[in-house]
């Protein structure tokens, strides 16, 4: 494994574009006002990404899951692997408990599975789809 990026989950995405973008001066590296999704680099490129909390609540898809004192995660560590499928098999052997099954998000360009830390902290693992897996309509439907 190796670290990919800390995002952000947040409510008012273009407030916090704004923010990073023009307060902190950070260089965007993917993403736009009114997306659901930006990068923004911080000596490296896409260390920092802002993604829209109610959409990965809605990817998580568990009413079960820890809600955070405020109702959703702020935060989601984001690991990328060689393999989702064979890491989520050789994890879940040593008894990690799943929020999700991997699957594909074709509109991100990746396959995801989802679990919490012993604190219940986020943590996404993912890797790359091939490109002509992605589903760039789909992009444009997540935004309603």
């Amino acid at each position: 494994m190796k670290f990919s990026n800390l995002r952000l989950l947040v409510n008012d995405f273009d407030t916090c574009f704004t923010f990073y973008q023009d307060l902190l001066g950070l260089s965007c590296t993917w993403g736009k006002l009114g997306d659901n999704f930006a990068s923004f680099t911080l000596g490296t490129p896409s260390v920092l990404s802002l993604f829209r909390a109610d959409l990965m609540n809605a990817t998580i898809n568990d009413s079960q899951a820890f809600v955070a004192e405020s109702g959703r995660d702020k935060v989601a560590l984001v690991l990328q692997v060689d393999n989702v499928n064979d890491t989520y098999q050789q994890l879940k052997k040593k008894g990690l408990s799943f929020l999700t099954e991997p699957k594909d998000m074709t509109a991100w360009g990746i396959r995801v599975v989802h679990f919490r830390d012993p604190e219940h902290n986020l943590i996404e693992l993912y890797s790359d789809l091939p490109k002509e897996q992605w589903d760039h309509h789909l992009i444009e439907a997540e935004k309603i």
